[in-house]
């Protein structure tokens, strides 16, 4: 949660009331990573975290796959467009 803090603190007064502004600061921080950052990042995570990053992108894979489907429309917000 402190990674989550510390771009939060950054980019406050970038967000506004559209979840599309989270999603490509997001986008654009991820891009600079390597996934070698990006697993010592996981790895400094407590376990409750690391669960709850898997379960949040289990979720969206799978409506990704419901939307891919049919069973579910298209929606704006959806983080993987």
């Amino acid at each position: 949660m402190r990674f989550v803090d510390q771009v939060y603190s950054l980019y406050r007064d970038q967000l506004t009331d559209d979840e599309e502004d989270a999603v490509l600061i997001v986008l654009s921080i991820l891009e600079d990573q390597s996934k070698e950052n990006i697993m010592e990042l996981i790895a400094s995570m407590s376990d409750d975290e690391v669960l709850q990053m898997m379960g949040v992108y289990l979720v969206e894979m799978l409506k990704l796959k419901m939307i891919q489907d049919g069973k579910l429309p298209v929606q704006k917000s959806s983080v993987l467009h």
